[in-house]
Parts: structure tokens; C-alpha cells; sequence
């Protein structure tokens, strides 16, 4: 049986103040309507795109990064952001350590400069982008997305980064391009994460083609008005924000673009877990935690009170059409 996709619907614009209530609680781990259709999507964008200019959104004064200068999004949520503090510190990054607060330790020695991105396979024109070019690639925009973790906790973050599709236009795909492949840093000098035996290293995700080169999906390249801390996945990450966390792979060095559906890391170590797809859905709880409702980090104190889950993380009424006719159960 199908499951019926609702619209998305707005969120209390809560505030969110410090992550240790809710270490206590885990010891491991709207958006503005424009029509379902990508037509519709892509009108409310170009009408509300044409009213916004360019600014810098401020990080606090106890950040050292250098400030990138973005474009408002017609794509954000008007939700309140998460304190930078809190997103900078609390947060899965395996390669730097399991714990929520290590990679805020022991990210600050990874050197992103110099930095390149290369993308092959079923391409026509492959090639290696360098960071400062993917800078430059496209005006920078500031999406402030939520951000849903499988483990059952969320986030507002302003991103700061370029449409996907940016990116993957420019080496020309070709008729056999149906999935792309990210493939992360694994440098054992850098990451000390890596000497675990929790997944295979390089850390790998992927989506389909038509996933990437939706309007949503972003290559982020910052946050909060400053390039990408280490500990969020620095110089250059995925960000996707229908899908669990997870599926957003940190410090990308290659993209591939294959005909046949990648192997991702974390469907390889628990393929009864993680399932390729792995969009927010409310009504497929996960073996070792329900997805129904999750807790924004930090609010309402020690006792945080559980909001609902949204389909598709409230973005269903732009993405629901990518998996029309799928059973979203069957497609965990």
C-alpha cells in the first residue's frame, strides 16, 4: 500500500538554546510553498528571487571564519536558527570521533586549503573544481533548511552554498547518468575517527540524479555567514534537506556520477538500518529509534518536549513528486 504524502505544514518557531539537556538523553547520536509540481517550484523561486539582496548573515563575534557574502533564499525556512555554538559542536562527523563533541576537538588541525573536487564517470566533460573556484561558481546562497537526524533529534541551519545542479551542469552528464556518488576525505594523519571499525572508510553517499539536481539540494560551502567549520564538514559538503542526515556526506573530495546505484556506507554496515533512499518519514520508525517525533537540541529544558516529525522534513510539497508511485515503507 502507497503512502499518502501530506503537505508540509509550519513549525512552532521554538527557540533553541544549548545541546547538553539533550546529551543527557542520547549518549550516541515552512518552507515557503511553491506547488508540488518542479515548474511551480521553480516560478515562486524566480518571483520571490528577484526581491532579495545580497547580504552577509552575521556569525557571532566568537567565530574566527572568514565571512562569505550570500543571497537571501526564497527556499528557507522562517524558523529561527540554532545558536551557531550549538551547531558547531554538537554533531555527527565520524572521522573525528563518535562522540557528538568530538569533532569540535579534534577537527581544528584538518588543512582545507589547497582543496579540489573531482567529478567523473558518465560525464562528458569530467573534471576537478578547486574550492576557491566552486566559490565562484554560482552566486552563494543562504538556505536556512531543517535538519533531521535519524537518531531522533533537529536543527534549523543557515547554509550558506550553491545549487547542486551547478555544479553537476557544467561536466555535462550523459545518458547513462542515473545516480551520484560522494565520496568523503579519509586521511588517517588528519582523522583520528578513522582508526574505528564502525564503517569503511572513505565515508561514501549517494543519491539518484533527479535528487541531486533538485533546487533543493545544495553543495554547502558555509554557515551562518562564514565558510564551513571543520567540524560541520569543511570545505564542502552535501546538504539535503528532505533526507536524514546522515545522507549528507562531509569534506567531499570526489563526486561520480554512475549508471548503476552506488553502495553507501552506512546501507553497506546495516543495509536492515539504512536503507538507500532514507527520507524523513514520520511513519517508518528506525530499528533503534522512532522517527514520529524528534526534539529540537535544547529546548524546553532538561525535559524537552517531542515535536512531530514532518513527511519529507515539511519539504513534501516540493520533493513528493521524486517518488511518486514508490512505497516510501518499502523505501526506508
Amino acid at each position: 500500500m502507497l503512502i499518502r504524502i501530506p503537505s508540509s505544514a509550519e513549525v512552532a518557531t521554538s527557540e533553541i538554546t544549548s545541546p547538553r539537556a539533550l546529551e543527557r538523553f542520547n549518549a550516541r547520536r515552512s518552507l515557503l510553498k511553491a506547488g508540488s509540481g518542479s515548474a511551480a517550484f521553480a516560478t515562486g523561486a524566480g518571483w520571490l528571487a528577484n526581491a532579495q539582496a545580497q547580504t552577509i548573515m552575521q556569525a557571532p563575534s566568537t567565530s574566527t571564519g572568514a565571512k562569505l557574502a550570500a543571497k537571501t533564499s526564497p527556499f528557507s525556512t522562517p524558523e529561527k536558527a540554532t545558536p551557531y555554538k550549538d551547531v558547531t559542536t554538537y554533531n555527527n562527523f565520524y572521522e573525528f570521533g563518535l562522540e557528538k563533541d568530538d569533532p569540535s576537538k579534534n577537527a581544528g588541525a584538518l588543512k582545507t586549503r589547497p582543496w579540489t573536487i573531482a567529478v567523473e564517470g558518465q560525464v562528458n566533460k569530467p573534471r576537478s573544481f578547486d574550492i576557491e573556484e566552486l566559490l565562484k561558481l554560482a552566486p552563494l546562497e543562504e538556505r536556512i533548511y531543517r535538519m533531521r537526524c535519524v537518531e531522533g533529534w533537529s536543527m534549523v541551519i543557515p547554509w550558506i552554498g550553491i545549487a547542486m545542479s551547478e555544479l553537476i551542469k557544467r561536466v555535462e552528464p550523459n545518458g547513462n547518468a542515473k545516480y551520484v556518488e560522494f565520496i568523503t576525505l579519509a586521511d588517517n594523519k588528519q582523522m583520528p575517527g578513522l582508526r574505528s571499525s564502525v564503517l569503511q572508510w572513505p565515508y561514501t553517499e549517494a543519491l539518484r540524479l533527479d535528487e541531486a539536481m533538485h533546487p533543493l539540494t545544495i553543495l554547502g560551502l558555509g554557515l551562518y555567514g562564514e565558510v564551513m567549520p571543520n567540524a560541520n564538514g569543511a570545505p564542502a559538503r552535501l546538504v539535503v534537506p528532505w533526507k536524514y542526515g546522515f545522507k549528507s556526506g562531509k569534506s567531499i573530495v570526489k563526486i561520480r556520477l554512475t549508471e548503476k546505484q552506488p553502495i553507501t556506507s552506512w546501507n553497506r554496515a546495516a543495509p536492515h538500518e539504512y536503507g538507500f533512499y532514507s527520507n524523513v518519514n514520520p511513519q517508518v520508525d528506525h530499528p533503534r529509534w522512532s522517527q514520529a517525533t524528534e526534539r529540537r537540541i535544547g529546548e524546553d529544558g532538561f525535559l524537552q518536549k517531542k515535536r512531530p516529525t514532518l513527511m519529507l522534513n515539511g519539504y513534501a510539497d516540493q520533493v513528493a513528486s521524486l517518488y511518486s508511485g514508490m512505497d516510501l515503507k518499502k523505501f526506508f
